[in-house]
């Protein structure tokens, strides 16, 4: 079975988008950063990767294991931070650990512990180049927030939490959010905006009125109200966004279909005998795609905007989640601590700019009139 192959307008459309460096070169720094981000669990925790103890693996990060699993008293989850936990693995769980944690694993790590000692097994831990999650309090003395070191390279916030993780987990939370509110918005606005314009009449009459009347409901107020009711949650805020974000793609996908419903191919479809939707999906949205994606880059960053001011004023995602808007917030209210400024600033400058750089690049590849040598 042989493998499948773009159509050849497909083709010149990708070595349109790859001619423009500025866009490609977004396109993989971009990509670079979200799948990182992704993989967030496994660069920035405050739980090992992977832990060698006695001999068996063990994978905190995925798994939940009592205290009690490496020579512990508790039988609540292990604090992997915690020096005694960390000398009860390096040591295979020997019971001096409980008095002198600190003494026994510097006396490991420089190989001048007494390996002879009866049931000394060797272990170790293999932590995250981050060892602090998005939520993780970060041991340092002084009042928070912290300037940046060796320990912290972009300093904590104001509850001692690791800005660095706390934007990689960010970064990751607002682009999937995007993409799922941008996606849904996208499909129902292009399938109202495909509706009205290829029926017109009272079709459209009615659409119009209904989207004139929503478009004057304060989505704000609503969202309020619903987070009051329901309680703040990713979903919901998704749900309300996308219940009002649709609005703004219809009427540019209207407009172009009803420039288009009266063009040649349009009557020779009819003519044939086509079905209107097969028209109107197949023929009429990918000539009216030029115009719709050059709308998108407003949608994709008005949306990572709405996310953000949300959470600023307080009425986004709860204040634990790793909310860029929030990192802003805490820039505002402590200027003595101006990498948390910086941070939250160069962090949307570079995310939006690559944003743009993108879908310009997919916006002039689309359109049949722009060539690049």
């Amino acid at each position: 079975m042989e493998a499948p192959t773009l159509s050849p307008l497909n083709q010149r459309r990708w070595r349109n988008f790859r001619a423009n460096r500025r866009a490609y070169w977004s396109l993989v720094i971009f990509g670079v950063f979200f799948v990182l981000s992704m993989f967030a669990e496994l660069i920035a925790n405050d739980k090992p990767i992977l832990v060698n103890y006695r001999g068996e693996y063990y994978s905190p990060i995925f798994n939940f294991y009592p205290e009690t699993t490496f020579g512990g008293d508790f039988k609540t989850e292990a604090v992997y931070s915690d020096p005694v936990v960390q000398c009860l693995i390096k040591s295979g769980g020997l019971e001096i650990c409980f008095d002198e944690p600190e003494k026994v694993i510097e006396d490991i790590q420089a190989k001048s512990f007494d390996t002879s000692v009866e049931d000394f097994y060797k272990g170790w831990a293999l932590w995250p180049l981050i060892p602090y999650s998005y939520d993780t309090s970060v041991e340092r003395p002084g009042a928070a927030p912290l300037p940046p070191n060796g320990q912290n390279l972009l300093g904590t916030d104001d509850t001692k939490r690791d800005v660095l993780a706390r934007i990689i987990y960010g970064f990751r939370l607002s682009i999937v959010f995007t993409i799922i509110v941008t996606t849904l918005s996208s499909i129902i606005g292009i399938i109202a905006g495909a509706v009205q314009g290829f029926f017109g009449g009272l079709t459209d009459l009615l659409f119009q009125r209904f989207i004139e009347i929503w478009g004057g409901v304060p989505s704000l107020y609503v969202i309020i109200i619903m987070f009051a009711i329901l309680g703040r949650s990713f979903w919901l805020l998704v749900f309300l966004t996308v219940l009002f974000g649709w609005v703004g793609l219809v009427g540019l996908v209207r407009a172009e279909f009803l420039r288009a419903r009266n063009l040649e191919y349009v009557r020779a479809a009819r003519a044939l005998g086509v079905s209107n939707w097969k028209i109107m999906f197949r023929h009429m949205l990918p000539n009216a795609m030029v115009a719709t994606l050059t709308f998108l880059p407003f949608i994709v960053t008005g949306t990572i905007g709405a996310l953000a001011s949300l959470d600023f004023l307080g009425f986004g995602l709860p204040s634990s989640a790793p909310s860029l808007g929030e990192l802003t917030l805490q820039a505002k209210q402590n200027l003595q601590a101006p990498w948390l400024g910086f941070s939250a600033f160069f962090t949307f400058a570079i995310m939006l700019a690559l944003l743009v750089f993108i879908f310009e690049g997919v916006r002039d590849a689309f359109d049949p009139r722009k060539t690049f040598q």
